[in-house]
């Protein structure tokens, strides 16, 4: 949070002062004395920050966070670029806009910016007392230093006039305690001195003393460059620093040139007035030239305007931001501003900018306008804390200039001021304005008036009712102060009588605390009064209007006359308007009998205290007596009218009630009278339900009678008119069902949709239930079959879905191979690279390699191509050769024994290749399910294999490295095993690699180093304790135990959070994977019996997490388990950490304690061996899976009914590379003659080239590039469509199996076109023309729909040969093959052939599960796909980052000038460049030197004998070395630079030359680098 200066009333902690009877201990006082240098640190950091703002004219981070916001540099370079642009420009400052620092935290790179911060201090002559250490800012060793230097650059510059002073702001701030006691912690927590901020003048004046006469020089100089009028001259010298002017601004020199010449000239003017009566020597040189004051003067003057504009610019822009840090410029000269009230500056000032004249706001505008809009802010500070006294005294200053403002009302100005602020707040508004408040006071001012003006004129009123004149009570109730509402004139007699009887009833009320009527008591008698008023006029006008309506004789005008006067108009009910009349009537006509004089005046009396008369004749109204008046009596008043009304209405709801329906209750009920009547008829209604019996025989008798008698009147009519009744009645029947029949017909016709889709809804319900019974019933009846049958046709669809699986799959393989390509020479890159960095090597061989990636990288675009033809650009005569192949690699597909037998017949390191490349080939990396079942077939049997013939111990397979669980992990860990991988172990990794505060190490000694190193950063002194100690001795330190001990706890808890990663997982497991682990069990449970549980299941857990996780928790980024930018790795923590991890469950897994070196890790043994049960449990639940026949539905004869022929994706090279080793080892794989491997090689003959393998004409003999040409068809990728030799033919001798398979089909072909019950009832009954005709178009149908298909999905020979027969030559076969079958045993004619009918329902069933595999295996393709794409995105990145490296390596060696030499266009050493000269060394100088280690059968005091010379040959990295004995040539020796170095990266540090010379390698290449390479 920004800190601001506090208002007056605030005052911070006196931290280091001490009251005079306050008494505190010496640990006390150190304490204060801690906070009070914390709260100094603060304050200058917050007076950096604001000097840095006006100087950068941007907002910095709040004071709290200023030293990490320095840390990166970039304010520090942008604060160089302000006073030394030349030196630093925006393009040198790094992550300028900071995208690169918020977005993942400091790079290396930001201290250049630090760097060029120094520079620019340096250039400008700050003295170097006052410089950090790069590492002070970037690693926060010392940041106190940096702001320290900064507040010396701020006095400097001031000094330069270049910027402005800094502010002393100690004392004038405030920080919360918590803010104060942080900083301290920070400040104890680096133990860094504080350096003195009071002392940088001092030291500055000692650096730079100022000389008088060099500041009288400086201001001559200037006043000249005025006088000459050369603006850039004027600059120059204004910027002199023995001037000692500031607040120079280079952008307005012109101004200062016009504004200094100006009063040169009159102050010229001046003093030759002057100096008209003084001698010359009495004249003083600064008469005529300006001071250096006065310069400053004019100076600020120039930059006071000149801020004034941009303060009136920035206003018209809008931004409140900017108009803030404007309005902080020194220059403006304007009273202070609060950033918390931006946008009120901005929004009123630009208004009054709008208001003036000129649109433009002058100085004086403006230092007026800001000293109020800053009390304005102060105030609304105020009023957030909702505290009374700040805003009371805010009130007061005079700053705010508030007009009328009353010290009485101070109070009610907060509380109104509060209660608005709070308004504003919900509307989202931060501060009031000045107006806002201004009106506040105002509304206060005037409430205040109206109040005391409002009391002046109740006690008006009291009076005018005390002395009883309504007139002068009138008066008083209309005097506006008193602001009473609804006051008519001619009601003063009655406002009067309320008055005086509310107030005498106030008189005689106790306990009432006042005796006088207050302002709303005034008003609730005034509203009683008019009240009256009101109602007794209503009760005139219904009283005159129904006596005129009785009068007149117009009974139906009465019921309106009733509705518009009557007080309840509710219980008027318009059936009772006659009723009304009559009994109002007669009531009339009894009032007139006895009158003998009739008056003109109506008395009634409301509510029963004021008596209201009213003249019929004059209207004349009156609440008191008129004189000599007579009253009507001849007319019924108010109160028997509504009586008459009441009694009527009564009278008619108690006789409609019990037929009335339930609307008529409902108004019933409204009436003023409808709840009693209501409790009345509930009660009758109760007595009823008592007497329900009696009720129900009076009405049964009462209803029997009725009956009884229109019965026997109804019956003789019909007796009487018998004919007429018959002829009526069959007229009548006639017309109802010609009715009836017309109105269905039309309702069909109009619901003709509606009845659609019931239809519909009934065939699908029927659809379903035939469905169910297919699926459910174990012997499903041949009319539901038939119905379903056509599901096993092949749609388009269905063809292009196949298509589409295939071309994925094609793309998937060629993927994985081009990936994995990449993967390996990107490898070979890392370590020539890191080779090169570590030793300086020549760049030759890495830039060899780099185009060499390159132009493998352009070889696997040419075959990603859509151009590349495949098997289509292969010659024609070489067609039949290509159709052995197909047949050869479906037989070593389908046949894993031969492929078994290969892979142990090879040495490892070939067998290896030849499994990551022509193997999981021929399986197309199991891109779907066939071929992931044949190649776990592949790896069982050669599992089995390797354990039969090769382990001899249960523990062998631990121990060893077997070839097959190699080549298992491999490949799940690859393309189609990596997304699982990644599933199982991503976000746990990602946790604990994010966690940037886990540090997890439990190597006693490394922890111990640690903690001496941290004990000598803090201290600054060497520490007295050992560095190389033992294990032993480094547990001997309570620290070290217990930083291992939290160690120890942290590496427990990632550890569980892994392990339960792993455990709840299983399902992610690859299915492949866990069979696997399945046949390792039983394969050497099998071979020994007597292994224990736990050992079958240790061997388990080396395959599953040793062999397959613990790789990929320690490396996630080789694994792919983590995404990592080109360049990025993790850091040696996180690595540490990882390894910890995978360390503890490897132990675990394996069931294996910390003991001998990790004694020390003991502790967690017991942590190991529950670890080690749930593994346990997990390995033994991985290994519970279905066989993958179950798995996949897969069997021998599936390739028999599959639609596609399976397809392979092979390159030429990989063809004839297996065709080479199958005969090379042809005997141990099969050893029968007759085998059918021996026969497909026969017929393939000696192993071709690649050239014959094409066929003539593929390349052209004479082209000179012929080698690369045909290097390049080798791995040309074609598709083979696998077949298999040994088809079954028409007249073969076939097996059960088969012949089933090819009388299934001809049965569907027949219940398609011939109905029946069962299937000999099909068989039996001849089929008819029609029948025929409808076959033949089905055949006819299939075979165009085969035509179109792709070659791999069409149907064979002898398939089409069947479904071109008749349908009884089909039906005479089908009886012919069932017979066959039967005698088999696979059918039987006593279940009527059901077994057939039920495997053919399983083949519609399963069609089904075939699509939707499809489906889940296109989504498979296309997300295995879409992650090998990205892979190798990453791969294209990771080369062109490896491209810039080489090419900014060999820039830079371009630019150094050094012996080295190196080919980089591959034509030799640029021209004028010499090689280096021979360097002689003796054997004894080589031994003093440690190159040379020792030589066989010599002394060493006959080293002085023996010479080398070593000489640079032409090829760059190769040295001739020649021995001499005695002078004597011996022998000579090659040196290849890169075998050193490959020797040097694997470890070897010592070897041998001339078979007898042993030299240290490490020393040799330095050697060779210093003499021969300037290194």
């Amino acid at each position: 949070m920004p800190h601001e200066e506090a208002p007056p009333p605030l005052q911070r902690p006196r931290y280091g002062s001490i009251v005079d009877d306050e008494r505190l201990s010496a640990e006390e006082m150190d304490e204060r004395r801690r906070q009070n240098i914390a709260y100094e640190y603060l304050c200058h950091l917050e007076e950096a920050k604001r000097w840095m703002e006006v100087c950068l004219v941007e907002e910095l981070p709040p004071t709290t966070e200023l030293e990490e916001g320095l840390r990166n540099g970039v304010y520090l370079a942008k604060l160089a670029k302000f006073f030394a642009p030349k030196m630093v420009s925006e393009k040198k400052i790094y992550d300028v806009e900071q995208t690169r620092y918020k977005k993942s935290g400091l790079h290396f790179r930001h201290t250049d910016n630090t760097v060029q911060w120094l520079r620019a201090m340096e250039s400008i002559g700050l003295p170097k007392i006052f410089y950090p250490e790069t590492t002070d800012v970037y690693d926060r060793k010392n940041i106190p230093r940096m702001i320290y230097c900064i507040h010396a650059l701020s006095l400097y510059l001031f000094k330069l006039g270049i910027a402005p002073q800094i502010q002393d702001l100690l004392g004038k701030v405030d920080f919360t305690e918590e803010e104060i006691s942080n900083m301290r912690k920070e400040l104890e927590k680096y133990g860094i001195q504080m350096p003195a901020f009071s002392k940088i003048g001092g030291i500055l004046a000692n650096e730079l003393s100022v000389d008088e006469a060099a500041l009288h020089a400086a201001v001559i100089a200037i006043n000249e460059a005025i006088e000459k009028g050369v603006v850039e001259q004027t600059l120059v010298t204004l910027r002199n620093p023995n001037a000692v002017l500031t607040l120079v601004d280079d952008s307005l020199a012109q101004e200062y040139q016009k504004e200094l010449w100006e009063a040169k000239k009159k102050k010229e003017e001046h003093a030759k007035l002057k100096n008209s009566c003084i001698s010359e020597e009495e004249r003083d040189v600064y008469e005529e030239l300006l001071t250096q004051a006065e310069i400053q003067g004019h100076i600020n003057q120039v930059n006071r305007l000149a801020a004034v504009d941009h303060i009136n610019g920035v206003l018209r822009e809008g931004d409140a931001a900017k108009t803030l840090l404007a309005l902080r410029r020194p220059e403006a000269q304007l009273p202070e501003v609060y950033p918390c009230a931006s946008v009120m500056y901005q929004n009123e000032l630009f208004t009054l900018q709008k208001q003036s004249a000129m649109n433009y706001l002058a100085h004086e505008e403006l230092s007026i306008a800001v000293e109020m809009l800053s009390a304005v802010a102060l105030l609304n500070q105020a009023l957030e804390s909702s505290d009374l006294e700040p805003v009371q005294s805010q009130l007061r200053s005079p700053a705010l200039g508030f007009n009328n403002l009353e010290e009485a009302s101070v109070e009610r100005y907060a509380h109104a001021l509060l209660s608005i602020k709070q308004e504003a707040s919900s509307r989202g508004q931060d501060n009031l304005t000045w107006n806002e408040i201004q009106n506040c006071i105002d509304m206060v001012n005037t409430q205040t008036q109206e109040e005391n003006d409002r009391i002046v004129a109740v006690g008006y009123i009291n009076e005018a009712v005390d002395e009883g004149n309504p007139l002068k009570t009138l008066d008083s109730l209309m005097l506006p102060t008193a602001r009473i509402r609804d006051v008519h004139p001619d009601r003063a007699q009655h406002y009067q009588d309320v008055l005086y009887r509310a107030k005498s009833q106030k008189l005689r009320d106790e306990e009432s605390v006042s005796k006088v009527l207050w302002l709303d008591e005034i008003q609730q008698a005034v509203d009683e009064a008019n009240r009256d008023e009101d109602k007794a006029r209503r009760w005139v006008t219904l009283i005159v209007d129904v006596n005129q309506c009785l009068e007149g004789k117009n009974p139906n005008d009465l019921l309106s006359v009733l509705k518009s006067s009557a007080s309840n108009t509710q219980d008027i009910i318009p059936e009772c308007a006659d009723r009304y009349y009559e009994a109002l009537a007669k009531a009339k006509e009894r009032a007139s009998k006895n009158v003998c004089t009739d008056g003109s005046w109506l008395k009634l009396n409301l509510p029963e205290k004021y008596d209201y008369y009213y003249n019929i004749d004059s209207k004349e109204s009156s609440w008191v007596p008129p004189e000599s008046w007579v009253p009507k009596e001849s007319w019924i008043m108010e109160k028997e009218i509504e009586a008459i009304i009441e009694e009527v209405t009564l009278s008619y709801i108690r006789e409609k009630m019990w037929s009335a329906t339930e609307d008529m209750l409902l108004r019933f009920q409204a009436t003023s009278s409808g709840p009693m009547l209501r409790e009345e008829f509930e009660a009758r209604k109760s007595f009823l339900h008592t007497q329900e019996e009696n009720v129900v025989k009076i009405q049964a008798c009462w209803r029997g009678y009725r009956q009884r008698k229109a019965y026997h009147s109804r019956k003789k009519t019909f007796l009487d008119n018998v004919h007429s009744v018959v002829k009526i009645q069959s007229w009548f029947r006639m017309a109802v069902a010609r009715r009836n029949y017309l109105s269905r017909l039309q309702y069909f016709q109009d619901h003709k949709n509606e009845i659609v889709k019931i239809q519909s809804l009934l065939r699908a319900s029927k659809a379903r239930d035939d469905y169910k019974t297919l699926v459910g019933s174990e012997n499903p009846p041949l009319t539901v079959i038939r119905k379903f049958v056509h599901l096993l046709d092949q749609s388009d669809l269905d063809f292009q879905e196949e298509l589409e699986v295939a071309r994925l799959r094609e793309e998937v393989v060629t993927k994985i191979r081009a990936n994995q390509q990449l993967e390996k020479d990107l490898n070979l890159m890392d370590i020539k690279i890191g080779l090169l960095v570590k030793n300086r090597i020549t760049l030759e061989d890495v830039i060899s390699h780099r185009k060499k990636l390159n132009k493998k990288k352009g070889e696997v675009e040419i075959l990603m191509s859509p151009d590349n033809q495949g098997i289509k650009s292969l010659s024609k005569e070489r067609r039949k050769t290509l159709e052995t192949y197909q047949q050869l690699f479906y037989l070593l597909q389908t046949n894993p024994v031969y492929l078994a037998k290969l892979i142990f017949q090879m040495p490892q390191n070939k067998s290896t290749k030849f499994m990551d490349t022509v193997i999981f080939t021929l399986y197309n990396y199991a891109s779907n399910q066939r071929e992931e079942y044949l190649l776990l077939k592949l790896f069982k049997t050669s599992l089995e294999e390797e354990i039969k013939s090769k382990v001899d111990q249960v523990q062998d397979i631990v121990t060893g490295n077997p070839t097959v669980i190699k080549m298992v992990v491999s490949f799940n860990r690859g393309a189609r095993g990596q997304n699982s991988l990644r599933q199982l172990l991503a976000p746990v990794v990602k946790e604990i690699i994010a966690d940037q505060s886990l540090i997890i190490n439990t190597s006693p000694v490394e922890v111990y180093k640690a903690w001496v190193n941290q004990l000598e950063t803090q201290t600054g002194e060497a520490s007295k304790l050992p560095y190389d100690v033992t294990t032993e001795q480094a547990l001997t330190y309570p620290e070290v135990r217990n930083k291992l001990e939290a160690s120890i706890e942290n590496l427990r808890r990632v550890t569980n959070k892994v392990l339960n990663s792993i455990i709840s997982s299983l399902d992610l497991l690859p299915y492949g994977l866990r069979y696997i682990a399945k046949v390792l069990k039983n394969s050497i449970h099998e071979k020994f019996p007597d292994a224990t549980e736990d050992e079958l299941l240790k061997i388990v857990g080396n395959l599953l997490y040793y062999r397959y996780m613990n790789p990929a928790i320690v490396a996630p980024d080789g694994f792919d388990i983590i995404d990592m930018t080109a360049g990025g790795q993790i850091n040696p923590d996180q690595r540490r950490n990882l390894g910890s991890v995978a360390k503890v469950l490897q132990h675990a897994a394996s069931n294996k304690l910390f003991e001998g070196e990790n004694e020390h890790l003991s502790s967690m043994n017991n942590y190991l061996s529950e670890t080690y049960q749930e593994f346990r449990k997990y390995f033994k639940e991985a290994c519970n899976v279905p066989e993958p026949e179950e798995k996949f539905n897969m069997d021998k004869y599936t390739d028999l009914v599959t639609v596609s022929k399976p397809v392979i994706y092979i390159s030429i090279e990989e063809i004839i590379s297996t065709h080479s080793l199958l005969l090379e080892h042809q005997d141990a794989i099969a050893p029968e003659k007759n085998d059918s491997l021996n026969e497909l090689l026969a017929l393939l003959g000696e192993v071709p080239t690649v050239e014959s393998f094409l066929g003539e004409g593929a390349v052209d003999p004479n082209d000179p590039n012929k080698a690369t040409t045909l290097n390049q068809l080798s791995k040309t990728e074609i598709s083979l469509y696998l077949t298999s030799k040994y088809d079954i033919g028409d007249g073969e001798a076939v097996d059960g199996r088969s012949l089933l398979i090819k009388t299934k089909k001809l049965i569907i072909d027949v219940i398609r076109n011939q109905p029946g019950s069962t299937l000999t009832e099909i068989l039996e009954t001849p089929a008819t023309e029609q029948q025929e005709l409808d076959h033949t178009k089905d055949m006819a149908s299939r075979a165009l729909m085969d035509s179109r298909a792709p070659d791999d999905t069409k149907h064979s020979q002898s398939v089409i040969g069947d479904a071109q027969l008749p349908l009884e030559q089909k039906k005479r076969r089908i009886q012919r093959n069932l017979r066959t079958l039967e005698q088999t045993g696979h059918v039987a004619s006593k279940n009527k052939y059901q077994d057939v009918l039920n495997e053919i329902a399983k083949d519609i069933r399963n069609q089904r599960i075939h699509r939707k595999l499809r489906k889940a295996e296109l989504a498979k393709l296309q997300q295995t796909l879409k992650a090998l794409n990205e892979k190798a995105a990453f791969y294209e990145e990771q080369i062109n980052y490896y491209d810039t490296y080489i090419k900014t390596c060999v820039d830079n060696l371009k630019r150094r000038n050094t012996r080295r030499s190196i080919k980089v266009d591959g034509k030799g050493e640029p021209k004028g460049v010499k090689r280096a000269k021979p360097v002689r060394y003796t054997a004894a100088r080589l031994h003093d030197k440690g190159v040379l280690l020792g030589v066989d059968d010599l002394q060493t005091n006959q080293f002085k004998n023996v010479t080398f010379d070593i000489i640079a040959t032409e090829d760059v990295g190769i040295f001739d070395v020649r021995s001499k004995f005695l002078g004597v040539e011996m022998e000579k020796v090659q040196l290849n630079i890169q075998d050193l170095l490959q020797m040097q990266y694997e470890g070897v540090a010592v070897m041998k030359m001339f078979d007898k010379v042993k030299v240290n390698v490490n020393l040799l290449i330095y050697l060779l680098n210093k003499k021969f390479y300037g290194k």
